[in-house]
């Protein structure tokens, strides 16, 4: 026979079952908050409409152009503040931390290709999350070009560790 003691009210079990549940995942939703606020305004500014990133390549309305230096501009006043501060994360409560990349062969090219695939699909891949959520469906090709692009690297990558052996090269 169960112990009586140990139920509550199905009123109280369900509230402390949502607490529970949110304290758990107040990263993820914390992060899926902040990622359908940032869809909303990249929407809202024209960045996932097609015609505006033609029309910023074709340099004949710069709209698009302003939104990305002011998000340029922000970023940079944020970073500055998050170093002088010393801000600590959110969701870890760890100081967050800026480290600088070296240099790398091949970023030139890479940001080519970059630049080459966002003038293709008028879309970059911040945009393509928040085009999906709109529903345009070509944002989806988008997304498998990005994905298979994404694989190709990883592969090239350890290609190009493996010092070009194809046996080694998918294996862990």
């Amino acid at each position: 026979m169960e112990n009586e003691s140990h139920k509550k009210p199905p009123i109280e079990s369900l509230k402390l079952t949502i607490i529970s549940f949110v304290y758990a995942y107040r990263a993820n939703i914390l992060a899926l908050i902040m990622g359908a606020t940032f869809g909303f305004l990249m929407s809202h500014a024209g960045a996932t409409t097609f015609d505006y990133h033609a029309k910023m390549f074709l340099f004949i309305d710069l709209q698009l152009m302003k939104v990305i230096g002011t998000a340029v501009v922000v970023a940079m006043i944020g970073v500055y503040l998050m170093k002088k501060y010393h801000i600590q994360a959110v969701t870890t409560g760890m100081e967050v931390d800026f480290v600088k990349k070296p240099y790398q062969q091949g970023l030139v090219a890479g940001a080519f290709l970059f630049g080459i695939g966002w003038a293709m699909t008028a879309s970059c891949p911040g945009t393509v999350p928040a085009m999906l959520g709109e529903g345009k469906i070509s944002a989806l090709f988008t997304l498998i070009g990005l994905l298979l692009g994404t694989m190709a690297y990883g592969v090239l990558q350890s290609f190009i560790a493996h010092n070009g052996s194809y046996a080694d090269t998918f294996k862990k």
